[in-house]
């Protein structure tokens, strides 16, 4: 088994940071260490340097952003805090948006944007909102977003579904797929993804009515943080929503924000 040493841990925590912003104290090496060092035995190379050098490389087939993969993906299910999802049904409900534009910002393998278009079709075929409704999911990693795409998981992902949504909204497996659950066609309809580092520059994407930014800020040091939330901040509309993981404190940015509930804020209409 490979051993990762301090200078090399440095070394790769210093590319991932100065490419995609990810930071990773000292206390992460074994983390690093436990998530590289399977792939670097699949690889048949000998040492973190080897995997380092390869990372580092102009040619590196990709390898780089499956290192990014491996660091970055953490559990991910349906309607996860889902107290969120309850402020988000009341507020729409209060407010009955004829349209309405929903960013998912570090949207991973799409859990969080089709729970999201649940609710949605849910709230329309209530007649609390109007039928213009759409939803972006984005993220660093191009496999979750393939993944994203098709919208086929484990039914154990839909564990907080209830039975009438699953239902209304999925197709389940059978024979050789049994226990897996497609989203339906006319939810992935309402829902499209992209590529895209929150660490750098934004293009006019939105403006968003909704964003969720959640279990992402984790992964960035204090500046970073501050930088990728008022970059995210400039595609909501005054007056929006935003989410962010309850696990991750307080929101570090300088946009003024009205707090709603543990990482749940409104954006400032001046």
């Amino acid at each position: 088994m490979a051993v990762l040493h301090d200078d090399t841990f440095r070394r790769i925590t210093a590319l991932m940071h100065g490419a995609v912003g990810l930071s990773f104290a000292q206390a992460k090496k074994p983390l690093v260490s436990s998530r590289l060092g399977p792939r670097i035995q699949r690889l048949g190379l000998e040492s973190y340097e080897d995997y380092l050098a390869l990372i580092e490389g102009p040619g590196d087939g990709g390898e780089f952003q499956m290192a990014v993969d491996l660091l970055t993906t953490n559990e991910t299910y349906f309607f996860r805090e889902p107290a969120h999802y309850t402020l988000l049904e009341n507020e729409l409900s209060a407010t009955k948006p004829r349209s309405l534009s929903v960013w998912s910002a570090a949207s991973s393998f799409g859990d969080e944007a089709y729970s999201t278009a649940m609710l949605l079709a849910d709230l329309q075929q209530q007649g609390r909102i109007g039928a213009d409704w759409r939803i972006l999911g984005t993220d660093i990693s191009d496999r979750v977003l393939r993944s994203a795409t098709e919208a086929i998981y484990p039914a154990e992902r839909l564990r907080m579904v209830s039975e009438e949504r699953l239902r209304r909204h999925c197709l389940r497996g059978e024979g050789a797929s049994d226990g897996l659950v497609q989203i339906h066609p006319r939810l992935r309809e309402r829902v499209r993804f992209g590529q895209l580092n929150l660490c750098r520059s934004i293009e006019a994407i939105g403006p968003f009515d909704v964003v969720f930014l959640r279990n992402v800020l984790i992964y960035f040091d204090a500046p970073t943080k501050c930088e990728v939330v008022d970059r995210v901040l400039t595609q909501l509309r005054p007056g929006g929503l935003l989410f962010i993981g309850t696990a991750e404190g307080r929101v570090p940015c300088r946009t003024p924000l009205q707090v709603l509930a543990p990482g749940a804020f409104r954006k400032a209409t001046t």
